[in-house]
C-alpha cells in the first residue's frame, strides 16, 4: 500500500473509500470492499480519512476514543485491498469547504472518478457536506458516487458509537461480532513489578495510552501470537487493587505455557471473552487461587468454543 504525502498526487485512476474508518467494522468494510470492487474495471482502490487522533468532536473532551490506532487502520486497509492511502491531519482540512474537498483533493491529488462513502458521511468545513452534497459535486468534477446503507445485525446498526459502548461494558463478544474480526490492542510490552512471578504465573504488561478505547476493568480470556506461535491467554485490565500499586490501567496477560522475556517488544493481545469484573483480594493466596481458577476457565473455554470472528 502507498501512503500519500501532502506534496504527492495519484496519477492512475481511482475508486476512493470516504470515511473516518474508527474501528474498521463491517459496515467500513462494506464501503471499502465496493471501492476494491472497482480494480475490475481499472480503477486502483484509495482510501481517504483523517488520522483517528486529530479529529476533535462535542463529547469525551473534544477528542475520539480509538477502537484502533492508526497503524491497526492501515493494517486493515493493506488486508482488505487497499493500494492508495492518504490519511492527513483533521486540523489540516477541516476549514475545507465542500467543493475544494471534491476538486482538489477528490480529483486532482488523488484522480478520483468513483467515490464510495456511508450514508453518515460528512465533509466540508462544519461538516456542511453530506453525500446528496458528494453526488451534486460529483456531476461537476465527473466523479461518480455510491452510496452504502448501514449494516444492520441482531443488536441493530453498526456503527463505531455501539463498538465503543459494548468494549467500555465488556460486551466483548458482541463487539467482535460488529468489528467482524477480534478486538485486539498491540503495545509494547513494559517492565512490571514482576509481582505476577511470585504468584507462578509471569505476566506481560502493557500500558493502555490514552485516546485509545479503555475496555472494561476486569479479567478475559484472550489469544497471543509471537513467534508464528498462539497461546491461549488471561488478561487483566486494570491497575491492580490488590497490591494498591496506583497504576495508570494496564493490560497484565498471564501467557499460559510461555516463559520467555518479551520485554520491550510489541505484542498482539486478541480479546475472546470477558470473565469477570477486576477485584481487590483479601490477600496474594486469595489472588493466586482466583488466577488459577480463570486459567482453567481460559483453557476450557478455547477447548470448546470454536472462534467465529476472524484474527487480522
Amino acid at each position: 500500500m502507498i501512503y500519500l504525502k501532502d506534496a504527492e498526487t495519484i496519477k492512475e485512476k481511482t475508486a476512493c473509500a470516504l470515511g473516518l474508518f474508527d474501528g474498521v467494522h463491517r459496515g467500513h468494510q462494506l464501503v471499502i470492499g465496493r471501492a476494491c470492487e472497482y480494480k475490475k474495471q481499472g480503477l486502483k482502490p484509495a482510501v481517504f480519512t483523517f488520522e483517528t487522533d486529530t479529529v476533535t468532536t462535542k463529547g469525551h473532551d473534544g477528542k475520539i476514543e480509538m477502537i484502533l490506532t492508526d497503524k491497526g487502520k492501515q493494517r486493515c486497509f493493506e488486508k482488505l485491498g487497499v493500494e492508495y492511502l492518504f490519511s492527513p491531519r483533521f486540523t489540516d482540512y477541516k476549514d475545507m469547504s465542500c467543493e475544494e474537498f471534491v476538486q482538489k483533493v477528490l480529483k486532482e491529488k488523488l484522480c478520483c472518478e468513483r467515490a464510495v462513502c456511508g450514508t453518515d458521511f460528512r465533509f466540508g468545513k462544519g461538516a456542511k457536506g453530506d453525500c446528496e452534497t458528494l453526488k451534486q459535486l460529483g456531476e461537476r468534477f465527473g466523479i461518480k458516487v455510491d452510496v452504502i446503507r448501514q449494516l444492520c445485525d441482531a443488536n441493530g446498526v453498526i456503527s463505531s458509537t455501539v463498538i465503543r459502548s459494548a468494549i467500555r461494558c465488556g460486551e466483548i463478544e458482541m463487539a467482535n461480532q460488529m468489528l467482524g474480526y477480534t478486538f485486539f490492542i498491540q503495545l509494547p510490552v513494559e517492565t512490571g513489578q514482576r509481582i505476577a512471578r511470585t504468584l507462578e504465573h509471569p505476566t506481560i504488561n502493557q500500558r493502555i495510552p490514552q485516546g485509545q478505547i479503555m475496555p472494561r476493568f476486569g479479567v478475559y480470556c484472550t489469544r497471543v501470537c509471537f513467534d508464528g506461535r498462539w497461546y491461549a491467554g488471561v488478561t487483566n485490565i486494570g491497575i491492580k487493587p490488590t497490591f494498591n500499586a496506583h497504576t495508570s490501567p494496564l493490560a497484565e496477560t498471564y501467557i499460559i505455557g510461555y516463559d520467555g522475556d518479551l520485554y520491550g517488544q510489541t505484542v498482539t493481545v486478541y480479546f475472546d471473552k470477558f470473565m469477570r469484573p477486576e477485584k481487590k483480594f483479601e490477600s496474594a493466596d486469595d489472588l493466586k487461587m482466583q488466577i488459577d481458577r480463570d486459567t482453567a476457565f481460559a483453557h476450557e473455554y478455547f477447548r470448546t468454543h470454536k472462534i467465529h470472528t476472524e484474527v487480522i
